[in-house]
């Protein structure tokens, strides 16, 4: 069974940071690029926010940048993305997602996870 599970979600005010995780199973982890994408209130699906190949060659989106950081631990199949100096405007239902490596750019994704929660306060 294919399965993208994210974590670290949660509450955080202004200024704050949280690190996000995206653990894979159920298919070859190192044929796929990992994307995050969020789903804001009332907002339109945004991203990939940030993507990582297998060689850890990776790029945010120029709006979050400098801010967030996407990591790879392909021993742990896992993906990260630390989120920093977090705005109300990052509040979002964040999702990784997978697209074969080949595929990467503009590639359809061929798996997702259920999201994790993100709000933050002002």
């Amino acid at each position: 069974e294919v399965r993208l599970v994210e974590s670290g979600g949660g509450l955080v005010q202004t200024g704050g940071s949280l690190r996000l995780s995206c653990t894979a199973s159920g298919f070859t982890f190192d044929d796929y690029a990992i994307g995050w994408l969020r789903h804001g209130p009332g907002k339109d699906d945004e991203g990939p926010l940030c993507m990582i190949l297998n060689d850890n060659r990776a790029q945010c989106e120029s709006h979050v940048s400098g801010r967030f950081a996407i990591s790879r631990d392909n021993a742990k199949n896992t993906v990260y993305l630390q989120m920093n100096d977090l705005e109300p405007e990052d509040t979002a239902t964040y999702f990784c997602a997978a697209v074969p490596e080949n595929e990467h750019d503009g590639g359809k994704f061929d798996y997702w996870g259920q999201g994790t929660q993100v709000t933050v306060t002002s």
